[in-house]
C-alpha cells in the first residue's frame, strides 16, 4: 500500500510539473508587447508644437539614430540638414507651409548617383534608403520625449535655392520635431486589421 501512494505522489508531481511548464509556455506566447512595440504605437504625427528649442544632445542622438540607419549594400547615400535658426526656419516656411511652428526642422536628402541600383531592373534604391533614416529619425525621436512628423509637401526647387548646402542632393522629406502642443488625433488608431494587412505564404 505505502508503495502505491509513494508512486501516486510521483505521479502527482510530475503532472503538477507538467501543468507548471504549460502554463509558462502559454505566459511566454502571450506575453505584454515588447517596449518597440510599444513606441511604435505611441509615436503619432504631430502638427502643433511648443516653441521650446530643442537640447543640442537632442539633436545629436536623433542624428546618431539616422547616421546608423541601414541603407542598401551600405552606400549611405544619404544626408541630414538640421533647421534651428530663425532665418533658416523663415526660408523654410517659403517653401512649406507645413513646418506647424516646430523649433527645428530635419531634412533627410539622397544622392543617386552613390546609391545601389538593383541589376534586374534598375532599381535605386536612394529613396528607399532616405525613407529608411526618416523611419530611424522618428522613432529616436519618440524614444526621447520629442515629437514629429513627415511632411513631402514643400517646393524642392524653392529649397534648393534657399538652401544651397542641399546641391547635388534630392531632398525626399522634412521632419519638424519638437515637443508636442497636441494630442494625436482619432485617425492615428484607425489602422487595417493584421489579418488585412499581411500573409503568411
Amino acid at each position: 500500500m505505502s508503495q502505491n501512494k509513494s508512486f501516486l505522489k510521483k505521479l502527482s508531481d510530475l503532472t503538477h510539473i507538467h501543468h507548471r511548464a504549460a502554463f509558462s509556455d502559454v505566459h511566454v506566447r502571450t506575453s505584454p508587447k515588447s517596449n518597440f512595440l510599444k513606441l511604435a504605437e505611441s509615436r503619432y504625427s504631430c502638427r502643433e508644437f511648443k516653441s521650446r528649442k530643442l537640447l543640442p544632445i537632442e539633436i545629436k542622438q536623433v542624428l546618431e539614430a539616422c547616421r546608423v540607419a541601414p541603407s542598401a549594400v551600405n552606400k549611405q547615400p544619404v544626408h541630414v540638414w538640421v533647421v534651428t535658426s530663425d532665418e533658416g526656419l523663415a526660408k523654410l516656411r517659403e517653401a512649406t507651409q507645413y513646418t506647424f511652428g516646430a523649433p527645428a526642422v530635419f531634412m533627410v536628402g539622397c544622392n543617386k548617383e552613390e546609391a545601389w541600383v538593383r541589376k534586374y531592373d534598375g532599381h535605386n534604391e536612394a529613396e528607399i534608403d532616405a525613407a529608411i533614416v526618416g523611419t530611424h529619425l522618428m522613432l529616436q525621436a519618440a524614444d526621447i520625449g520629442l515629437a514629429t512628423t513627415w511632411v513631402g509637401s514643400f517646393d524642392p526647387e524653392k529649397i534648393k535655392e534657399l538652401f544651397p548646402e542641399t546641391a547635388g542632393w534630392q531632398v525626399v522629406a522634412l521632419f519638424p520635431a519638437g515637443y508636442a502642443a497636441q494630442e494625436p488625433s482619432p485617425r492615428h488608431a484607425q489602422r487595417k486589421p493584421l489579418e488585412e494587412f499581411s500573409s503568411q505564404l
